[in-house]
């Protein structure tokens, strides 16, 4: 991790948990899903529209994609571990719930939009799962909905297309209706995850 990336990321984390007091003072005890949270995680203080481009090269918003219970990972496709790992990680946690009967979109947002064209995030996506969604677009439209998530990305410097990408690697549930929820980190399991998100889909359901 380079020196920047921990600073940035440092700066995000105390983003959270000023997010987290603010959220905590403003909902009290009318936070519905209290019993599922695990994180700092400050819901309403993270998400947020977007637009983007879909793998079928389809515009589209959040409110297009976010139709049920959502999974939301940002990374590239050109990443040689990480992103591989946690978009498996997002993709078994769903199957999970699938054989549960609960029905959860995954979903991933490439903040390498350079490389990460439409037809790429296609075949990265078709790796995961069926119903994973791949978005793309322009460095604009990408650089605003890692922003409305709070996300930290930059590119390394290389002399050749061959560049990495420091980024988060948090997953974030988002929820119609109710939005952002709660973040996963990289050391959950899918196990984890599937009982985390069904927490909070069945919380969702009893609130109607």
């Amino acid at each position: 991790m380079s020196k920047t990336y921990a600073i940035a990321a440092g700066a995000v984390v105390v983003a959270l948990l000023g997010g987290t007091f603010l959220a905590t003072q403003m909902n009290g005890s009318d936070d519905v899903f209290a019993q599922c949270r695990a994180s700092t995680a400050a819901a309403g203080a993270i998400g947020g529209p977007f637009e983007l481009v879909d793998e079928n090269g389809v515009t589209v918003t959040d409110q297009d994609v976010i139709t049920e219970p959502t999974v939301i990972y940002f990374g590239y496709t050109f990443c040689p571990d990480v992103c591989p790992l946690d978009n498996m990680r997002n993709a078994q946690a769903v199957e999970i719930l699938d054989d549960e009967g609960l029905e959860v979109t995954p979903v991933f947002i490439t903040i390498d939009p350079e490389r990460d064209t439409v037809d790429v995030v296609r075949d990265f996506t078709e790796n995961f799962h069926d119903r994973m969604i791949g978005l793309t677009g322009s460095a604009e439209q990408v650089r605003a909905a890692s922003q409305a998530y709070r996300t930290y990305y930059s590119k390394q410097e290389s002399e050749d297309e061959y560049y990495l990408v420091d980024h988060t690697t948090m997953s974030y549930l988002v929820l119609p209706e109710h939005g952002f929820q709660e973040f996963y980190r990289r050391d959950v399991t899918p196990e984890q995850m599937a009982e985390s998100v069904a927490c909070f889909a069945q919380a969702a359901e009893r609130a109607g």
